[in-house]
């Protein structure tokens, strides 16, 4: 790498991070004074605050990617050409596309220390960030849906009537072995209750049917200590809120792959969110590029009509990601198209200003 590409990845590396910093605090600071009231009622020790807002700021850093990414990009640009530092570079026989390479080099460092950050790092500080909201500002949770249908193995199949996630009780429980479209046993209870030393299930009032070729058999048993092992947890019932925040990409497979086992019907939400974290360091680079052919162009009135144009592109973009997010976890829209469908438009946009932009 020439100088001048250490120079100008050295200004976007560097005004991309004083932008996060700036648009962190700013948001960490209206948030403080929005739950200080909270913090004060429930008697939240202060260091358990600044943990919270430690773990936050990485989450917030993230989100605000885009934008910062499209600032950076257009205030370093706006600022050369401005000094007419570019119409120098390009005279003194650096083609564009080869002034544009720092650019995308950045962008490029920029987007694989997101993947990592959100792939493991942010997950892992959000598991507290999360915990810290549920318990602090949420209301009690207690699981309220009825007749709920689990899959705990490939022939075994779970049904609960209703269940109380305050003592960890169900209602009206059956177990089912079918294999081949036969019923081999059921087992029915009137009530089952998570036993935290056995780490399985106790079952009242149950009764098991065994079917044969020559009919029926028939258990009952009206005691308190008998224990079944199932693929079933009270973290099942749990509160799910932004639990897919609160997982990294390894854990996002071993939780999908566990939803499809037991048939649930919300598995398109970490479906999407495991997409998305391979597309967003994708959208740095595009944004970057958007940017960067935007602003390089000297004008009369200054920086403040190009960063006013990179913000509203970054709104574009976020409102659109948002949009297409929405309709793919309603299942109306196929996931992988939903999810990479505002960086193929901004990727189109960003070909079409570059053929007309002066080089």
């Amino acid at each position: 790498m020439r100088i001048i590409d250490w120079y100008i990845l050295k200004k976007f590396l560097t005004t991309f991070m004083f932008v996060v910093l700036i648009l962190v605090s700013i948001v960490l600071i209206i948030t403080f004074s929005e739950r200080n009231e909270s913090f004060i009622k429930n008697d939240i020790p202060a260091k358990l605050i600044v943990r919270y807002f430690l773990n936050y700021a990485p989450y917030i850093a993230n989100m605000i990617t885009p934008i910062t990414v499209f600032i950076a990009a257009t205030f370093v640009t706006s600022k050369m050409a401005g000094h007419t530092e570019i119409v120098a570079i390009l005279s003194g026989g650096v083609s564009y596309p080869r002034f544009l390479r720092p650019f995308l080099i950045g962008a490029s460092i920029i987007a694989i220390a997101s993947f990592f950050l959100t792939g493991w790092v942010i997950p892992n500080a959000n598991k507290y960030r999360v915990a810290f909201e549920i318990r602090y500002f949420d209301k009690e949770f207690n699981y309220k849906e009825r007749d709920v249908h689990f899959k705990v193995s490939p022939t075994t199949y779970a049904y609960l009537n209703s269940y109380n996630s305050r003592n960890d009780q169900g209602y009206k429980f059956t177990l089912e072995e079918i294999q081949d479209k036969k019923l081999i046993w059921k087992l029915s209870a009137a009530r089952i209750k998570w036993d935290t030393a056995e780490v399985a299930w106790r079952l009242t009032d149950w009764d098991l049917r065994t079917v044969n070729d020559f009919g029926e058999d028939y258990v009952y048993e009206n005691i308190k200590d008998t224990v079944i092992h199932i693929n079933m947890s009270p973290k099942d019932f749990g509160n799910t809120k932004s639990l897919e925040q609160t997982l990294t990409l390894n854990e996002l497979d071993d939780y999908i792959a566990d939803l499809q086992l037991k048939g649930a019907d919300n598995i398109p939400v970490y479906e999407i969110e495991k997409l998305i974290r391979f597309m967003s360091p994708f959208t740095a680079i595009i944004l970057t590029f958007i940017g960067v052919i935007l602003s390089s162009k000297k004008t009369r009135g200054g920086v403040g009509f190009q960063i006013a144009l990179g913000f509203l592109l970054a709104f574009i973009f976020i409102l659109l990601f948002i949009a297409t997010k929405s309709i793919a976890e309603a299942g109306s829209m196929n996931p992988i198209f939903a999810v990479w469908l505002p960086n193929m438009i901004f990727t189109v946009l960003a070909f079409v200003i570059y053929r007309f932009v002066p080089k």
